[in-house]
């Protein structure tokens, strides 16, 4: 008997970390002891696997038995480590060839009587299989689909122990799972359901939300209670350009870290909809714990954060999305660690204009200053990083009752596409391919004002007392209404139509920022 190596992986922040589960078996007093930087569950693998083992029919004998997670460096945390424990003691004690666990992954919970459970994270350590050379892995069944994502290595989906030690015995076959077309094993998110054909009237709020995402800009609306808000919001995805599959497989695999992967139809094809309650806490947004995990604006990456009642959040925890906003990522240091996670989101919120929500109409029962302390839960900084804000009126009654045919999402989408296309050629070979990406130099080069043009621009920025940082917005905002229009150039009305996103502010919060 020599020391028998397994090789699994633990999940660290996003990415999966390559693992060697070492046993040695050896004379002595009967002991069952882990090492190697190891969290409370990892401990209390040692009952799980031992319980397993016998009741798959196995003995073990009275040896001293010694298990080593290596690297020690890395923090072992979770349970997919009971099945490589187990395998490792197993092949340790000779009962199926050390040989047959050559490039192979393993990963998966055992139950008391030897089943095997259902993981997190499957999909990223599939795939850091595949990059280090592994022919094949053997996962729990109910993981065996999201694996199967994983093109050009095999995958073996397991019920239970007593099942992985026939195989490796060779006394029987497992069959791969298959997943020809990773599209064929999508679903479809419930926001992907929903159509702005639905909605009617409120043309203003279509129109808006239609610019905010052929340029990827951020959108606030303001508007009393029942007015649509959140009815529009829920609506954006189905107006996003569909992800492509790489893309669908980065939003599957940060879901598949919080266990929130569906088991036969793993791979999101939709754009993300996360809609964050104003109770929601600093980690449980940008992601936490000593051993983080992605919060609510990772699992929004390629998609959409929905902030509603946004006045009503905490204000330090609004101030923590400031930097995420800017880098499209969050950097979170923990445990002597860096993460990174992905956060490239569009940011919508909506929000009352004052605490009865009634406000400027007379049936408004707020007094000044309660509007003022309302309105200034919002800071500057945090608006500032708003591109397009817009007022949502109650619809009306004729609106309400009209029998003209509302755009459909999918003629809006066509169009939307048409402009991010547009975006895409223009913006070859850079960091980026929407226009609420631009830096000043790209902004220089690509919105370029006329004289007439210019005139206005300049009469908004003296008038509404602009900021440097709001004055690119509205011209970022303006290549994307010429984007729309099919247009080169930014024309007048272009200009005028951004610079009506930004009144609001003026309105309520008494500057143009």
């Amino acid at each position: 008997m020599g020391v028998c190596i397994v090789n699994s992986a633990v999940i660290q922040g996003v990415e999966a970390k390559m693992i060697q589960v070492e046993a040695d078996v050896s004379n002595g007093l009967p002991v069952f002891h882990m090492v190697g930087y190891l969290s409370g569950e990892v401990r209390e693998a040692a009952e799980r696997v031992r319980t397993a083992i016998r009741n798959s029919g196995i003995v073990l004998p009275p040896k001293k038995i010694i298990v080593n997670l290596a690297p020690g460096s890395i923090r072992k945390k979770g349970t997919a480590f009971d099945l490589p424990i187990a395998l490792s003691i197993m092949a340790a004690l000779e009962i199926f060839p050390e040989e047959r666990l050559r490039d192979v992954m393993i990963a998966g919970e055992l139950g008391l009587d030897g089943s095997v459970q259902k993981v997190s994270g499957i999909l990223p350590i599939v795939q850091k299989a595949g990059r280090e050379g592994f022919k094949c892995c053997i996962v729990p069944e109910q993981n065996a689909a999201e694996g199967a994502l994983v093109e050009k290595i095999t995958v073996y989906g397991v019920n239970s122990l007593e099942e992985v030690c026939s195989y490796l015995k060779g006394e029987k076959k497992l069959e791969p799972a298959m997943c020809k077309d990773a599209r064929e094993c999508g679903r479809l998110l419930d926001s992907e359901l929903l159509d702005y054909s639905e909605i009617q009237g409120q043309e203003i709020v279509k129109r808006a939300a239609t610019v905010a995402v052929a340029g990827g800009h951020n959108l606030l609306l303001v508007g009393p209670p029942g007015s649509g808000k959140t009815m529009a919001a829920k609506r954006i995805p189905t107006i996003l350009p569909k992800p492509s599959l790489e893309e669908s497989m980065e939003v599957t695999s940060l879901y598949s870290v919080v266990g929130k992967v569906e088991e036969t139809h793993p791979l999101m094809l939709g754009r993300p909809f996360r809609e964050v309650h104003h109770t929601v806490t600093k980690a449980a947004l940008i992601g936490g714990g000593n051993y983080p995990v992605p919060g609510e604006i990772s699992l929004a990456h390629g998609g959409v954060l929905f902030l509603d009642e946004l006045a009503e959040f905490k204000k330090s925890v609004l101030e923590v999305l400031r930097q995420p906003l800017e880098e499209q990522k969050i950097h979170l240091a923990r445990n002597q660690a860096n993460y990174t996670f992905p956060a490239d989101f569009m940011l919508v919120a909506a929000m009352n204009p004052c605490p009865c929500g009634n406000y400027p109409a007379q049936t408004c029962t707020c007094t000044p200053q309660q509007i003022q302390n309302y309105l200034a839960r919002i800071s500057q900084p945090f608006l500032d990083r708003l591109d397009i804000c817009i007022e949502t009126p109650r619809v009306d009654y004729a609106a309400l009752h009209t029998q003209q045919k509302q755009e459909r999402s999918v003629d809006i989408r066509a169009r939307v596409c048409a402009a991010r296309e547009i975006q895409k050629k223009r913006y070859e070979g850079l960091p980026f391919s929407v226009n609420a990406r631009l830096g000043a130099k790209e902004i220089r080069k690509h919105c370029v004002l006329d004289a007439v043009t210019e005139q206005i621009m300049e009469q908004a920025f003296c008038t509404l007392g602009l900021t440097a940082r709001t004055y690119h917005k509205i011209l970022r905002v303006a290549r994307t209404i010429a984007d729309l229009a099919g247009s080169e150039v930014i024309t007048p009305a272009h200009i005028k139509e951004a610079i009506g996103y930004r009144t609001v502010d003026k309105k309520y919060w008494g500057k143009g920022l």
